[in-house]
Protein backbone atom coordinates (compact mmCIF):
# COMPACT_ATOMS: atom_id res chain seq x y z
CA UNK A 1 0.00 0.00 0.00
CA UNK A 2 1.39 3.11 -1.04
CA UNK A 3 0.80 6.58 -0.46
CA UNK A 4 2.11 8.75 -3.90
CA UNK A 5 5.17 6.33 -4.25
CA UNK A 6 7.72 5.98 -7.07
CA UNK A 7 6.21 4.28 -9.86
CA UNK A 8 6.54 0.61 -10.49
CA UNK A 9 9.08 0.23 -13.67
CA UNK A 10 7.42 -0.62 -17.21
CA UNK A 11 7.88 -4.71 -16.91
CA UNK A 12 5.57 -4.22 -13.53
CA UNK A 13 2.83 -3.19 -16.40
CA UNK A 14 3.73 -5.68 -19.34
CA UNK A 15 0.64 -7.85 -18.32
CA UNK A 16 -2.86 -7.51 -16.97
CA UNK A 17 -2.91 -10.56 -16.47
CA UNK A 18 0.02 -11.99 -14.57
CA UNK A 19 0.03 -9.06 -12.23
CA UNK A 20 -2.43 -7.96 -9.31
CA UNK A 21 -5.02 -5.95 -9.57
CA UNK A 22 -3.89 -2.33 -9.43
CA UNK A 23 -6.36 0.41 -7.36
CA UNK A 24 -5.56 3.83 -7.40
CA UNK A 25 -7.56 5.99 -4.86
CA UNK A 26 -7.91 9.88 -4.81
CA UNK A 27 -8.72 11.68 -1.37
CA UNK A 28 -8.73 14.68 0.46
CA UNK A 29 -8.92 13.20 3.46
CA UNK A 30 -5.64 11.94 5.33
CA UNK A 31 -3.03 11.72 8.21
CA UNK A 32 -2.79 13.42 10.24
CA UNK A 33 -5.98 13.57 9.82
CA UNK A 34 -8.35 11.72 12.67
CA UNK A 35 -11.57 10.57 11.45
CA UNK A 36 -13.57 7.94 9.95
CA UNK A 37 -12.57 8.59 6.18
CA UNK A 38 -9.25 8.45 6.54
CA UNK A 39 -9.28 5.10 9.12
CA UNK A 40 -12.00 3.25 5.84
CA UNK A 41 -10.02 4.24 3.25
CA UNK A 42 -6.76 2.85 5.35
CA UNK A 43 -8.38 -0.37 6.48
CA UNK A 44 -9.63 -1.00 2.73
CA UNK A 45 -6.11 -1.20 1.41
CA UNK A 46 -4.73 -3.34 4.45
CA UNK A 47 -7.90 -5.70 3.82
CA UNK A 48 -7.16 -5.26 -0.57
CA UNK A 49 -3.13 -6.00 -0.30
CA UNK A 50 -4.19 -9.18 1.88
CA UNK A 51 -6.48 -10.27 -1.03
CA UNK A 52 -3.60 -9.75 -3.47
CA UNK A 53 -4.26 -6.17 -4.85
CA UNK A 54 -2.19 -3.21 -5.32
CA UNK A 55 -3.37 0.28 -3.82
CA UNK A 56 -1.96 3.31 -4.25
CA UNK A 57 -3.04 6.65 -2.84
CA UNK A 58 -3.06 10.01 -3.99
CA UNK A 59 -3.66 12.56 -1.07
CA UNK A 60 -2.43 16.07 0.04
CA UNK A 61 0.74 14.81 1.87
CA UNK A 62 3.86 16.51 -0.04
CA UNK A 63 2.05 18.77 -1.81
CA UNK A 64 1.17 22.70 -1.25
CA UNK A 65 -1.58 22.73 0.94
CA UNK A 66 -4.06 25.71 2.48
CA UNK A 67 -6.77 25.35 5.01
CA UNK A 68 -9.92 24.54 4.68
CA UNK A 69 -11.52 27.54 5.37
CA UNK A 70 -13.74 27.28 8.67
CA UNK A 71 -11.84 23.50 9.36
CA UNK A 72 -8.22 24.64 8.96
CA UNK A 73 -7.25 20.96 10.40
CA UNK A 74 -8.14 19.61 6.79
CA UNK A 75 -5.65 20.78 4.19
CA UNK A 76 -6.98 21.35 0.70
CA UNK A 77 -4.14 20.58 -2.25
CA UNK A 78 -3.60 23.60 -4.31
CA UNK A 79 -2.93 22.67 -8.73
CA UNK A 80 -2.60 18.75 -8.11
CA UNK A 81 -3.50 18.14 -11.69
CA UNK A 82 0.18 17.83 -13.04
CA UNK A 83 1.27 15.42 -10.85
CA UNK A 84 -2.20 13.75 -10.13
CA UNK A 85 -1.68 12.77 -14.24
CA UNK A 86 1.41 11.21 -13.89
CA UNK A 87 0.52 9.39 -11.20
CA UNK A 88 -1.99 7.77 -13.88
CA UNK A 89 0.66 7.19 -16.50
CA UNK A 90 3.27 5.60 -14.16
CA UNK A 91 0.75 3.35 -11.89
CA UNK A 92 -1.53 2.46 -14.87
CA UNK A 93 -4.32 1.50 -12.13
CA UNK A 94 -6.98 -1.01 -13.41
CA UNK A 95 -9.54 0.98 -11.64
CA UNK A 96 -9.92 4.43 -9.96
CA UNK A 97 -12.03 5.74 -6.65
CA UNK A 98 -12.32 9.05 -5.94
CA UNK A 99 -13.37 9.40 -2.30
CA UNK A 100 -13.98 13.14 -1.44
CA UNK A 101 -14.84 15.83 -3.34
CA UNK A 102 -11.93 18.42 -2.57
CA UNK A 103 -9.44 20.15 -4.89
CA UNK A 104 -7.83 16.56 -5.75
CA UNK A 105 -11.39 14.51 -5.85
CA UNK A 106 -11.96 17.64 -8.74
CA UNK A 107 -8.76 17.41 -10.73
CA UNK A 108 -9.22 13.37 -10.69
CA UNK A 109 -12.53 13.82 -11.61
CA UNK A 110 -11.20 16.10 -14.46
CA UNK A 111 -8.80 14.12 -16.10
CA UNK A 112 -10.65 11.20 -15.95
CA UNK A 113 -13.69 12.89 -17.60
CA UNK A 114 -11.44 13.97 -20.30
CA UNK A 115 -9.66 10.77 -20.85
CA UNK A 116 -12.59 8.65 -21.10
CA UNK A 117 -11.18 6.65 -17.52
CA UNK A 118 -14.01 4.97 -15.53
CA UNK A 119 -13.89 5.89 -11.92
CA UNK A 120 -16.30 5.56 -8.79
CA UNK A 121 -16.72 7.60 -5.99
CA UNK A 122 -18.04 7.73 -2.71
CA UNK A 123 -20.15 9.63 -0.02
CA UNK A 124 -18.68 9.92 3.05
CA UNK A 125 -20.14 13.32 4.09
CA UNK A 126 -23.91 15.33 4.38
CA UNK A 127 -22.10 17.78 2.95
CA UNK A 128 -25.50 19.97 2.78
CA UNK A 129 -25.39 19.97 6.08
CA UNK A 130 -22.06 20.54 7.36
CA UNK A 131 -22.03 23.49 4.60
CA UNK A 132 -24.87 24.79 5.67
CA UNK A 133 -24.35 24.67 9.75
CA UNK A 134 -21.33 26.88 8.75
CA UNK A 135 -23.08 29.10 6.17
CA UNK A 136 -26.37 28.99 6.81
CA UNK A 137 -26.95 31.61 3.76
CA UNK A 138 -25.88 28.79 1.57
CA UNK A 139 -29.44 26.58 0.43
CA UNK A 140 -29.04 22.78 0.71
CA UNK A 141 -30.17 22.39 -2.66
CA UNK A 142 -27.46 24.31 -4.11
CA UNK A 143 -24.84 21.63 -2.52
CA UNK A 144 -26.58 19.35 -3.63
CA UNK A 145 -26.96 20.47 -7.65
CA UNK A 146 -22.98 20.50 -7.22
CA UNK A 147 -22.73 16.88 -5.85
CA UNK A 148 -25.08 15.42 -8.60
CA UNK A 149 -22.55 17.31 -10.81
CA UNK A 150 -19.68 15.61 -9.09
CA UNK A 151 -20.57 11.98 -8.51
CA UNK A 152 -23.13 11.96 -11.94
CA UNK A 153 -20.82 10.56 -14.30
CA UNK A 154 -19.28 8.07 -11.40
CA UNK A 155 -20.06 4.37 -12.62
CA UNK A 156 -21.06 3.90 -8.71
CA UNK A 157 -21.48 6.28 -5.96
CA UNK A 158 -20.86 4.16 -2.62
CA UNK A 159 -22.82 5.08 0.38
CA UNK A 160 -22.72 3.23 3.07
CA UNK A 161 -26.70 1.90 4.31
CA UNK A 162 -29.36 1.34 2.44
CA UNK A 163 -31.31 4.55 4.24
CA UNK A 164 -28.94 7.39 2.50
CA UNK A 165 -28.98 4.73 -0.49
CA UNK A 166 -32.80 5.84 -0.83
CA UNK A 167 -32.36 9.26 0.24
CA UNK A 168 -29.94 10.10 -2.20
CA UNK A 169 -31.96 8.33 -5.04
CA UNK A 170 -34.79 10.27 -3.87
CA UNK A 171 -32.41 13.61 -4.30
CA UNK A 172 -31.60 12.92 -8.26
CA UNK A 173 -28.22 10.63 -7.40
CA UNK A 174 -27.92 7.97 -10.00
CA UNK A 175 -25.98 4.64 -9.85
CA UNK A 176 -25.48 4.38 -5.93
CA UNK A 177 -24.59 1.20 -4.56
CA UNK A 178 -24.20 0.13 -0.97
CA UNK A 179 -20.51 0.04 0.63
CA UNK A 180 -21.01 -0.66 3.98
CA UNK A 181 -18.08 -0.41 6.71
CA UNK A 182 -16.51 -2.95 9.29
CA UNK A 183 -14.82 -2.52 12.08
CA UNK A 184 -11.01 -4.34 13.27
CA UNK A 185 -12.06 -6.16 15.52
CA UNK A 186 -8.93 -7.98 16.59
CA UNK A 187 -7.09 -4.25 17.17
CA UNK A 188 -10.69 -2.38 18.67
CA UNK A 189 -11.26 -5.17 21.74
CA UNK A 190 -11.46 -4.71 25.27
CA UNK A 191 -8.88 -4.64 27.52
CA UNK A 192 -9.25 -5.67 30.93
CA UNK A 193 -7.82 -3.25 33.36
CA UNK A 194 -7.95 -0.28 31.38
CA UNK A 195 -8.85 2.67 33.00
CA UNK A 196 -8.71 6.65 33.06
CA UNK A 197 -7.66 8.96 36.12
CA UNK A 198 -11.55 10.41 36.19
CA UNK A 199 -14.72 9.57 38.06
CA UNK A 200 -16.60 6.93 36.28
CA UNK A 201 -18.69 6.83 35.01
CA UNK A 202 -16.76 7.75 31.92
CA UNK A 203 -19.06 9.01 29.08
CA UNK A 204 -16.33 8.92 25.76
CA UNK A 205 -16.91 10.89 22.70
CA UNK A 206 -14.41 10.44 19.73
CA UNK A 207 -14.01 12.34 16.68
CA UNK A 208 -13.95 16.05 14.71
CA UNK A 209 -14.18 18.64 17.30
CA UNK A 210 -17.05 20.69 15.03
CA UNK A 211 -20.45 22.38 14.94
CA UNK A 212 -22.16 19.55 12.85
CA UNK A 213 -21.09 16.90 15.57
CA UNK A 214 -23.69 18.73 17.65
CA UNK A 215 -21.23 18.09 20.73
CA UNK A 216 -22.27 20.78 22.51
CA UNK A 217 -25.44 19.03 23.42
CA UNK A 218 -23.36 16.43 25.36
CA UNK A 219 -21.05 18.71 26.94
CA UNK A 220 -24.90 20.05 27.99
CA UNK A 221 -26.04 17.49 29.71
CA UNK A 222 -26.25 16.97 33.34
CA UNK A 223 -24.50 13.78 33.64
CA UNK A 224 -22.42 11.80 36.89
CA UNK A 225 -18.69 11.52 36.41
CA UNK A 226 -17.10 12.42 33.80
CA UNK A 227 -17.39 13.29 30.06
CA UNK A 228 -13.96 12.73 27.95
CA UNK A 229 -13.44 14.34 24.84
CA UNK A 230 -10.86 12.69 21.97
CA UNK A 231 -10.40 14.52 18.87
CA UNK A 232 -9.35 17.79 17.65
CA UNK A 233 -11.14 20.49 15.35
CA UNK A 234 -11.92 24.08 14.87
CA UNK A 235 -15.01 24.30 17.82
CA UNK A 236 -12.29 22.72 20.20
CA UNK A 237 -10.89 25.69 21.71
CA UNK A 238 -14.15 27.54 22.43
CA UNK A 239 -15.82 24.30 23.79
CA UNK A 240 -13.08 23.26 26.40
CA UNK A 241 -13.07 27.19 27.70
CA UNK A 242 -17.56 26.82 28.00
CA UNK A 243 -16.93 23.27 29.37
CA UNK A 244 -14.01 23.41 32.07
CA UNK A 245 -15.42 20.19 33.56
CA UNK A 246 -15.23 18.12 30.44
CA UNK A 247 -11.70 16.49 30.05
CA UNK A 248 -10.54 17.53 26.24
CA UNK A 249 -7.48 15.21 25.10
CA UNK A 250 -6.54 15.72 22.45
CA UNK A 251 -6.23 13.09 19.18
CA UNK A 252 -5.45 9.80 19.99
CA UNK A 253 -4.34 7.02 17.94
CA UNK A 254 -3.52 3.25 17.77
CA UNK A 255 -3.31 0.83 20.98
CA UNK A 256 -3.92 4.79 23.04
CA UNK A 257 -7.13 4.66 21.42
CA UNK A 258 -8.30 1.34 21.74
CA UNK A 259 -7.50 1.66 25.71
CA UNK A 260 -9.27 5.07 26.39
CA UNK A 261 -12.75 3.01 24.56
CA UNK A 262 -11.82 0.18 27.29
CA UNK A 263 -11.74 2.41 30.11
CA UNK A 264 -14.70 3.94 29.23
CA UNK A 265 -18.29 3.45 30.26
CA UNK A 266 -20.66 4.56 27.58
CA UNK A 267 -19.70 6.11 24.00
CA UNK A 268 -21.69 9.30 23.56
CA UNK A 269 -22.47 10.01 19.62
CA UNK A 270 -23.63 13.54 19.10
CA UNK A 271 -24.35 14.15 15.73
CA UNK A 272 -27.49 14.40 14.07
CA UNK A 273 -25.74 14.04 10.50
CA UNK A 274 -23.25 12.00 10.28
CA UNK A 275 -23.83 9.13 7.13
CA UNK A 276 -22.85 6.05 9.53
CA UNK A 277 -20.36 6.75 12.35
CA UNK A 278 -17.54 4.32 12.20
CA UNK A 279 -16.62 5.23 15.92
CA UNK A 280 -19.80 3.81 17.27
CA UNK A 281 -18.48 0.07 15.77
CA UNK A 282 -15.05 0.65 17.44
CA UNK A 283 -16.48 1.17 20.78
CA UNK A 284 -19.03 -1.69 20.27
CA UNK A 285 -15.79 -3.76 19.64
CA UNK A 286 -14.24 -2.34 22.74
CA UNK A 287 -17.08 -3.71 24.56
CA UNK A 288 -18.83 0.12 25.28
CA UNK A 289 -22.10 0.54 24.67
CA UNK A 290 -23.60 3.60 23.01
CA UNK A 291 -26.03 6.14 23.43
CA UNK A 292 -27.55 8.62 20.68
CA UNK A 293 -30.05 9.99 19.06
CA UNK A 294 -32.46 8.12 17.25
CA UNK A 295 -31.37 9.67 13.43
CA UNK A 296 -29.93 8.05 10.37
CA UNK A 297 -26.36 6.73 11.29
CA UNK A 298 -27.06 5.04 14.74
CA UNK A 299 -30.16 3.47 13.07
CA UNK A 300 -28.62 2.38 10.56
CA UNK A 301 -25.09 1.12 12.02
CA UNK A 302 -27.18 -0.05 15.08
CA UNK A 303 -30.86 -1.08 14.61
CA UNK A 304 -33.13 -2.45 17.18
CA UNK A 305 -29.99 -4.22 18.30
CA UNK A 306 -29.75 -4.32 22.88
CA UNK A 307 -26.64 -2.61 22.76
CA UNK A 308 -27.38 0.78 22.16
CA UNK A 309 -29.80 3.12 23.65
CA UNK A 310 -31.36 5.43 21.21
CA UNK A 311 -33.27 8.33 22.35
CA UNK A 312 -34.51 11.97 21.77
CA UNK A 313 -33.31 12.79 25.67
CA UNK A 314 -29.47 12.15 25.00
CA UNK A 315 -29.14 11.98 28.84
CA UNK A 316 -31.86 9.32 29.15
CA UNK A 317 -30.36 7.58 26.62
CA UNK A 318 -26.96 7.79 28.69
CA UNK A 319 -28.14 6.49 31.76
CA UNK A 320 -30.16 3.48 30.16
CA UNK A 321 -26.87 2.57 28.52
CA UNK A 322 -25.33 2.72 31.65
CA UNK A 323 -26.93 -0.85 32.18
CA UNK A 324 -26.36 -2.65 28.67
CA UNK A 325 -24.09 -5.79 29.49
CA UNK A 326 -20.93 -5.14 27.73
CA UNK A 327 -20.39 -8.52 26.69
CA UNK A 328 -23.42 -7.80 24.47
CA UNK A 329 -21.92 -5.02 22.82
CA UNK A 330 -18.42 -7.18 22.06
CA UNK A 331 -20.67 -9.74 20.38
CA UNK A 332 -22.47 -7.18 18.13
CA UNK A 333 -19.01 -6.12 16.80
CA UNK A 334 -18.20 -9.69 16.09
CA UNK A 335 -20.99 -9.70 13.51
CA UNK A 336 -19.20 -6.78 11.15
CA UNK A 337 -16.63 -8.02 9.40
CA UNK A 338 -14.50 -5.61 7.66
CA UNK A 339 -13.60 -8.19 4.79
CA UNK A 340 -17.57 -8.63 3.74
CA UNK A 341 -16.95 -4.77 3.20
CA UNK A 342 -13.92 -5.12 1.19
CA UNK A 343 -15.69 -7.53 -1.01
CA UNK A 344 -18.36 -5.56 -1.61
CA UNK A 345 -16.25 -2.45 -2.45
CA UNK A 346 -15.18 -4.96 -5.04
CA UNK A 347 -17.71 -5.63 -6.24
CA UNK A 348 -18.65 -1.90 -7.15
CA UNK A 349 -15.71 -1.96 -9.18
CA UNK A 350 -16.48 -1.58 -13.23
CA UNK A 351 -13.61 -3.92 -13.60
CA UNK A 352 -13.32 -7.60 -12.11
CA UNK A 353 -10.19 -7.53 -9.82
CA UNK A 354 -8.36 -10.94 -9.47
CA UNK A 355 -7.68 -11.81 -5.33
CA UNK A 356 -6.23 -14.95 -4.20
CA UNK A 357 -7.86 -16.81 -1.51
CA UNK A 358 -7.49 -16.03 1.86
CA UNK A 359 -8.54 -17.59 5.69
CA UNK A 360 -11.90 -15.90 6.36
CA UNK A 361 -11.04 -12.87 9.13
CA UNK A 362 -10.89 -13.91 12.85
CA UNK A 363 -9.72 -12.04 16.47
CA UNK A 364 -8.01 -13.76 19.14
CA UNK A 365 -10.04 -15.35 21.33
CA UNK A 366 -12.06 -12.58 23.89
CA UNK A 367 -10.66 -12.51 27.30
CA UNK A 368 -13.03 -13.05 29.72
CA UNK A 369 -14.05 -8.85 30.56
CA UNK A 370 -13.16 -7.88 34.24
CA UNK A 371 -15.54 -6.68 36.83
CA UNK A 372 -14.05 -2.97 36.03
CA UNK A 373 -15.85 -3.21 32.70
CA UNK A 374 -19.61 -4.62 33.79
CA UNK A 375 -22.25 -2.51 33.55
CA UNK A 376 -22.15 0.39 35.90
CA UNK A 377 -25.50 0.77 38.01
CA UNK A 378 -27.42 3.68 37.80
CA UNK A 379 -28.04 3.16 41.98
CA UNK A 380 -24.39 3.96 41.74
CA UNK A 381 -24.14 7.04 40.08
CA UNK A 382 -27.72 8.92 40.70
Amino acid sequence: MTVDAAPAGPAAHASSVARAGRLLIFTDAWAPQVNGVVRTLETLGRDLEALGCEVRYATPEGRFTVPLPTYPEIRLALFPRRSLERMIDEFAPDAIHIATEGTIGLSARAICRARGLSFTTSFHTRFPEYVHARFPFVPKQFVYRFLRWFHGPATAMMVATPSLKQELEANGFRNVRIWARGVDVAQFRPIPGASLPFPHPIWLYVGRIAVEKNIETFLKLDLPGTKVIIGDGPARSSLARAYPDARFLGPKSGEELVCHYAASDVFVFPSLTDTFGLVMLEALACAVPVAAFPVQGPIDVLGDAPIAALDCDLARACLRALEIPRLAARAFALTRSWRSCTEQFLSNLPVRFPIREVEAESSAPDAVLSTATAPVPLRAVL
